[in-house]
């Protein structure tokens, strides 16, 4: 994953509301109205929030029967974090080198 794509996926995630509905649904599909039952949020927020992580390849709809119930798309999780893991490597790899010249010193 590259900046360019990462940076729509952090930018939804570094929302409180976002970041709570996504936890709930890794507890378990759900619909817009069922989280607002257990989020302190209305269903229109709920539904604005879950379009913002659709948008960005975190959650998709499932229709089920006359419901449509949102489940997060773990591969894009898993591409995300892969992402963050290398960024913090090349962090440690600079620092690592970093600390190497200034012992040097």
């Amino acid at each position: 994953m590259t900046a360019p794509t990462l940076l729509p996926v952090l930018s939804a995630l570094a929302d409180e509301t976002r970041w709570s509905i996504l936890t709930a649904l890794g507890e378990g599909d759900a619909s817009a109205s069922a989280l607002a039952g257990r989020l302190p949020v209305s269903r229109q927020a709920i539904a604005k929030h879950l379009s913002v992580l659709q948008e960005v390849g975190l959650v998709e709809p499932v229709r089920v029967g006359r419901e449509v119930r949102f489940r997060v798309i773990g591969a894009e999780l898993s591409s995300t974090a892969t992402a963050l893991d290398a960024i913090g490597r090349e962090w440690d790899r600079r620092l690592a080198a970093i600390k190497q010249i200034a012992e040097g010193l």
